[in-house]
């Protein structure tokens, strides 16, 4: 089995509610991650280094997970020249609200791509999407995927709980 695709950086252990959301969904495309703690503030030289090794280490994309300020994906981004998405967690007095804006309102020259608060599983098919465009195996799993979720939402309008449903001639 290669080695970890993809890094997804937390915050804080606090995090790991979310982060492990990333790792089920690229776990369930059959991508290797790897997932680790490292906070901008508290241990801002870890960030830095594993920002810096991660592309010769065989990393394609970067996840950073935090709540709060939210530093942890500018960061990441600021010392790596790979693609980084961030995840807002609720946490806090804001609900995640400040961790949110402090993901999107990147400086320019240092882009941070967002998924919405606690959106993790986003965050892992953004990467899977952005890996896909090199590995086409990882696009058929994509695609078959994308093809369940869409067979079950025709299967749940099916059934609605005896409320009159539109007609399959509808769609």
């Amino acid at each position: 089995m290669p080695g970890p695709l993809v890094g997804i950086v937390l915050g804080s252990k606090s995090d790991l509610f979310v982060g492990k959301k990333a790792a089920e969904s690229l776990a369930e495309l059959g991508i290797p991650y790897e997932i680790t703690v490292a906070s901008a503030h508290r241990t801002p030289e870890d960030v830095v280094a594993y920002a810096r090794k991660a592309q010769d280490r065989g990393l394609i994309v970067l996840i950073g997970v935090a709540g709060l300020s939210a530093a942890l994906p500018g960061v990441l981004a600021a010392h790596s020249s790979l693609p980084v998405i961030g995840v807002p967690v609720s946490s806090g007095t804001l609900g995640g609200e400040d961790a949110l804006f402090a993901v999107t309102q990147m400086p320019p020259g240092i882009p941070v791509g967002s998924v919405g608060i606690d959106g993790a599983k986003n965050a892992a098919l953004l990467a899977a999407r952005i890996l896909a465009l090199m590995d086409p195996n990882i696009l058929g799993r994509l695609k078959t995927q994308s093809a369940t979720a869409s067979e079950k939402i025709r299967t749940d309008r099916k059934d609605l709980d005896g409320l009159p449903t539109a007609p399959e001639e509808a769609f």
